[in-house]
């Protein structure tokens, strides 16, 4: 701020709070010039949120000591480290092979995020959005993320789901789209081997590769009744 607009808001916090008032010209003086002292490098305002009458607003209301100009560099300190810690370095546009401009354009777009005059770049603006074009035509042509080549080679480490996979590339129904009624294993769970010992509790849990039988004409009923309906 300039000593101008430090003028204008010691009579701002007057008019909001009497006791910070100064009747004697050399006491105003100086007031005005140790308040530009901390305040000099604080903005009046900036275009993303920030307004030093807010900060001079709630401390006023937050405390019943008259306020200091160390309290409103305080808030002024705690919106910079915010935004900050929201911000994202972009990839600047200087040739990367020039290390001198490319620092210079990052350094220059972190003072400006500091200082308010640009609005912090985060994560989700580097994350939001549908996929490229080019990556919906690759997903359209291919028929899943995973492309044929890597689905075999992923097959013998994933034996269920390449059963299940197979199964319904065929035409059949899906049978861990169903409960099993006979391990209680639950939709998309595989089937388990569950063996009864003599005391009638279950020995073993291991999965299964293939499910039950049971399961499988569960899911071929219930796809029947889908198409007739």
């Amino acid at each position: 701020m300039e000593r101008r607009e430090v003028a204008a808001v010691l009579a701002y916090i007057g008019r909001l709070d009497p006791r910070t008032i100064r009747t004697d010209a050399g006491e105003a003086r100086d007031q005005i010039a140790q308040w530009y002292e901390l305040l000099s490098d604080v903005p009046f305002t900036t275009d993303h949120h920030w307004d030093v009458r807010d900060a001079i607003r709630a401390h006023i209301l937050d405390s019943p000591y008259p306020i200091l100009p160390a309290d409103v560099a305080r808030r002024w300190r705690r919106y910079r480290r915010d935004r900050l810690h929201r911000h994202t370095d972009p990839t600047p546009v200087a040739n990367p092979d020039d290390p001198v401009a490319w620092r210079t354009e990052l350094l220059g777009t972190r003072h400006a995020v500091a200082a308010g005059t640009l609005a912090p770049s985060t994560h989700r603006q580097i994350t939001s959005g549908g996929p490229s074009p080019d990556v919906e035509a690759r997903l359209r042509a291919i028929g899943s993320c995973i492309p044929p080549a890597v689905r075999t080679e992923l097959a013998r480490y994933r034996p269920s789901r390449a059963v299940r996979e197979a199964a319904v590339a065929q035409g059949h129904p899906d049978p861990l789209s169903v409960r099993c009624p006979w391990c209680q294993a639950g939709e998309g769970e595989p089937c388990r081997s569950r063996r009864i010992g003599l005391d009638g509790h279950a020995r073993g849990n291991a999965p299964r590769v293939t499910p039950h039988p049971t399961r499988a004409d569960l899911a071929g009923a219930a796809q029947a009744r889908k198409e007739t309906a």
